[in-house]
């Protein structure tokens, strides 16, 4: 019996990357998913790479009209969740002088809004049993990038709000956990450098960098959640669950 059967689940941030990977896996395992994104065009492309059991909503996390739109679907289609993947998420390269209002808001609505009333919202559905995950990252957690500042604080703000909500998610029967990937190879990691050039020299210092010299899969995130979201870690609630290669490790 697949470990997920008849479990329904909702992926934000869906239709690329550690999401996608996500969302297959969790149908291989026998969910159903609600997976969303913010252009239309990608969650046709993801539905069709994933190819049952999946329904698209078109939403950006920032905005909270677009998340109770997006639970007024799951509840009307299914009535439930069972897991959340709060997956959604934005890196730009901005160095200390050249931070903007703009950029400040747009990565921590993102990041840290978008967490915030993306589990907020999600609760009213949320079964006893049923599992958060929110996908973090090592950067802000246990390294440092010096053009990631923002980035960074928005992830650790992440963390932060695991910390502060585990013990009433606890006493509802839900557990919640973070997974923070290292360089990971997907759409978001070559979008963050403008041109091909930097990205592949980013490539080559990742690689470096890390341990087992090579990047992430974002099918190895895809277990990580896996397991966080299933029975597998029934006695786990809390952590950051670190998928780095060993980067922020050695």
């Amino acid at each position: 019996m697949s470990k997920l059967e008849g479990k329904v689940a909702v992926i934000t941030g869906g239709t690329t990357g550690i999401g996608l990977a996500t969302a297959k896996r969790f149908v291989d395992e026998g969910a159903y998913v609600f997976i969303t994104g913010r252009r239309q065009a990608e969650l046709d492309k993801a539905k069709a790479e994933i190819g049952r059991n999946v329904t698209t909503v078109q939403g950006d996390v920032r905005n909270l009209a677009d998340l109770d739109r997006l639970y007024d679907i799951v509840k009307a289609e299914k009535g439930v969740v069972d897991i959340l993947f709060a997956n959604a998420g934005i890196a730009e390269h901005t160095m200390l002088d050249s931070i903007t209002e703009e950029h400040y808001d747009r990565v921590m609505g993102i990041n840290l809004k978008g967490v915030v009333f993306t589990v907020q919202k999600a609760l009213p559905l949320m079964t006893r049993g049923g599992s958060i995950v929110i996908n973090a990252s090592i950067v802000g957690i246990s390294k440092g990038v010096q053009s990631l500042g923002i980035y960074s604080a928005s992830k650790a703000g992440a963390r932060a709000l695991i910390r502060a909500w585990v013990p009433d998610l606890s006493a509802r029967g839900i557990r919640m956990n973070a997974v923070s990937p290292g360089p990971t190879d997907t759409p978001i990691f070559e979008s963050q450098f403008g041109t091909v050039e930097r990205a592949e020299m980013a490539r080559q210092a990742a690689i470096s960098a890390t341990p087992m010299k090579r990047m992430g899969l974002p099918e190895e995130l895809a277990a990580a959640v896996f397991f966080l979201a299933s029975s597998e870690s029934s006695f786990i609630t809390g952590i950051d669950l670190q998928v780095d290669g060993g980067m922020a490790q050695v």
